[in-house]
């Protein structure tokens, strides 16, 4: 290690002594030329001492690069600083040869070192010029050079604005860059067939099909300053039947240090083309909630709990209890806390359903605030394994908000899922009951207990966009369990947005929906994922059909047909009132299941459709069990 520590600093000085050396060359060689450009190209000046001058000049040449330190840059790295170095280097060297020139008549001993100031002036403007222009035409060749390795892709950037043409200077400047500008996409008519740089710029309608393959397009870059959300998806949606990869430029307040970078130029997200405006939640009374709380997140290891503990971290809690069974994935959480240097948190390794564990947590903290996002969620498994279904969802959930109560928790939130609605699975089946439990205790006692719902989250572990994904780049076929399947979508930001909303305006009892837009074919998702990676279908990537799974329904639901919804002071956001129901029958109920031993599926399940009544599998063992 230490020999090639040695040796890679040798390289270096090596380097830079090799470029001071061509530098003077060419100091000395302009020097020759200016004496000939002042005489006519006639060489008769060697009785002005040009060989003394020539030796003064290599010394003080070297004198003035050594100082201004313009041989340390790497020339493949040229930039303004770099340049503007050498220029103080040639001034400096001019402005010394000048005073000598000045001066020799006092000095005689100077007289055979003292070129005619004409020739001085010439020189300094060759320097300036050739060793200036020398280091970037250096640049270009390297650049040029490099990414003949690379084989250049056809680009076109849409938007020939400012934020376009910015794209384009980063582009063909970086040498990090394979990309072969061209043309610009603009929607200004006005701009039709006009030429930055040479690159030509044309109108959306311009870019057919057959347009990509003439010019063998292999990406477009969107590059629009301030691009409203909509008018990107508009930009996106008709640009994915072609075949090119998609790419995005971010806004710029994310450039580093505000110059942009190749490197931040991205492939355009799936989770912006769903069709939907973005959910945002801005409550002032957040701030006032959480403040000086401490606060409890189960499942803080998982997609939807990790998210509430980052966004919770933004607000002046009094502690934050992060608790999960999941050590690694709550391991990967502390250390991005401790990456943020996020301050008052605690790590808790347990299971939900270990109650003396999770009391003695609860008389530890003092806690006053609950996000309960512990959960089993996977519909095919929970399918095949009802009984652990019932031990984390129901018992465990319920052992949870029993101890809430107990210690005089002020609001206990509970993440939960449309799955709920009219269950047709395990799963969804369990977390009804969860909810259900949670309205049993809204009249016990002091605790707030209330409920959120919402569709599938994008990103989150096991969610349908990873997993394609993953197909993708296997080669395909992407595995859609039915053509005309639809879901609700929401980011994991907006997911846990509503949950923080939800712990605001609760007052107990209540069930959160949200206004999530349309739903959202999986089918037509999967194909514009296949074409934003640039392939198409289904030539390259083809769509399975694989047939539901057990418990699957085509068609999620936010409200049961019980439920009625009334307006909150937030229009993308409803609460669902159910009708009264028997508590202590139902909770009894409860009670009895999330303490079952017997493992017999068909005895769970029954138990699980005797308090759900609404429970109608569907593709499952379990049909037979509903009666007709």
């Amino acid at each position: 290690m230490i020999k090639s520590f040695f040796l890679k600093e040798a390289n270096a000085v090596v380097s830079r002594l090799i470029v001071l050396l061509i530098d003077i060359s060419i100091v000395l060689q302009t020097f020759f030329l200016a004496y000939l450009i002042r005489f006519n190209f006639v060489l008769s000046f060697q009785e002005f001492g040009f060989l003394s001058q020539m030796l003064l000049v290599a010394v003080l040449a070297t004198l003035s690069f050594l100082i201004v330190g313009s041989h340390k840059g790497t020339i493949r790295h040229t930039g303004m600083r770099d340049a503007i170095n050498i220029f103080y280097g040639v001034v400096i060297l001019f402005v010394t040869l000048v005073i000598i020139a000045l001066i020799h008549r006092e000095f005689d001993v100077l007289r055979r070192f003292s070129a005619p100031l004409s020739v001085l002036i010439i020189h300094f403007l060759l320097n300036v010029i050739i060793l200036i222009a020398g280091r970037f035409i250096f640049k270009s060749l390297i650049n040029r050079i490099t990414t003949e390795y690379k084989s250049p892709k056809n680009t076109l950037i849409y938007g020939a604005g400012d934020s376009g043409l910015l794209t384009y200077a980063t582009i063909i400047n970086s040498l990090n860059n394979n990309a072969n500008i061209i043309g610009f996409i603009d929607d200004d008519k006005k701009k039709r067939w006009k030429k930055y740089d040479r690159v030509k710029v044309h109108l959306p309608k311009d870019i057919t099909q057959e347009f990509i393959e003439k010019n063998n397009v292999k990406e477009i870059i969107v590059s629009i300053h301030n691009i409203k959300p909509l008018r990107m998806i508009e930009i996106v949606d008709s640009l994915i039947p072609l075949p090119v990869k998609v790419k995005v430029v971010p806004p710029v307040e994310q450039w580093i240090d505000g110059n942009l970078n190749v490197g931040q130029i991205t492939e355009v997200k799936i989770e912006d083309l769903l069709s939907r405006n973005p959910i945002k939640i801005n409550n002032p009374i957040l701030q006032k909630e959480l403040n000086e709380k401490i606060i409890l997140i189960t499942g803080a290891a998982g997609s939807i709990g990790s998210e509430i503990a980052c966004q919770v971290a933004n607000y002046n809690y009094k502690k934050l209890i992060l608790l999960d069974q999941a050590e690694s994935d709550l391991y990967e959480v502390q250390q991005n806390f401790a990456r943020k240097n996020v301050k008052n948190f605690v790590i808790e390794i347990a299971d939900i359903r270990n109650k003396q564990r999770l009391d003695e947590i609860f008389k530890t903290h003092k806690i006053e605030l609950i996000f309960h996002a512990a959960a089993y969620k996977h519909v095919p498994l929970m399918e095949d394994n009802p009984y652990e279904a019932v031990r984390v969802n129901v018992y465990g959930t319920c052992m949870v908000m029993d101890l809430a109560l107990q210690h005089h928790v002020e609001k206990f939130v509970m993440v939960s899922t449309d799955k709920a609605v009219n269950p047709t699975n395990v799963m969804g089946a369990t977390k009804r009951i969860a909810e259900v439990y949670a309205n049993c205790l809204n009249e016990e006692g002091k605790t707030k207990f209330i409920t959120t719902r919402f569709g599938n989250v994008l990103g989150s572990n096991g969610s349908v966009i990873p997993l394609f994904k993953k197909q993708i780049s296997d080669g395909g076929p992407i595995q859609v369990t039915h053509k005309e399947i639809t879901r609700y979508f929401m980011t994991i930001s907006e997911a846990c947005s509503l949950v923080l909303e939800a712990g605001v305006m609760g007052n107990g009892g209540e069930i959160y929906v949200f206004d999530m837009g349309e739903s959202v074919k999986i089918f037509d998702l999967a194909k514009k994922m296949i074409h934003l990676s640039g392939l198409k279908y289904p030539e390259d990537i083809d769509i399975k059909i694989v047939g539901l799974r057990p418990g699957e329904k085509l068609y999620e639901e936010l409200l049961t047909t019980e439920e009625n919804t009334l307006p909150t002071y937030n229009e993308k956001i409803m609460i669902a009132k159910v009708d009264q129901i028997d508590y202590a029958v139902v909770k009894n109920k409860i009670n009895d299941l999330a303490r079952l031993e017997n493992t017999d599926r068909f005895e769970i399940v029954a138990k699980i459709k005797d308090i759900v009544k609404e429970y109608l599998s569907n593709n499952s063992e379990y049909e037979k069990l509903d009666k007709k």
